[in-house]
């Protein structure tokens, strides 16, 4: 499949993709990331090791596009833990609870 990054054209395939990432110790996953075989990868280290250009003259999105046609799973930011909120009865509860030890 012929794509363009970085105003470069390629002639990427699934096949070429998997071998180059071959042996690719994933780094840490802190934004958008792509699974290739059964390792998920940030694409900002795809697109590098691919195209072999420098981080900072593609984006992202450019890679997303390109995997996606390829056939691979991308994935958005990992969204931040969802943080835990007492229901009104557990709180009144924990105030009763602790109104009745000081008593």
């Amino acid at each position: 499949m012929r794509c363009v990054i970085a105003r470069y054209p390629f002639d990427l395939t699934k096949s070429g993709v998997l071998a180059s990432m071959k042996g690719v110790t994933p780094e840490i996953v802190t934004g958008e990331s792509v699974t290739i075989g059964r390792r998920r990868y940030p694409v900002k280290q795809v697109g590098q090791i691919i195209t072999r250009q420098d981080r900072r003259d593609f984006t992202g999105g450019e890679v997303i596009r390109a995997m996606t046609r390829l056939g691979f799973t991308c994935h958005d930011r990992p969204g931040a833990e969802p943080v835990r909120v007492p229901t009104p009865l557990q709180t009144a509860s924990a105030l009763l609870g602790a109104a009745s030890l000081e008593v």
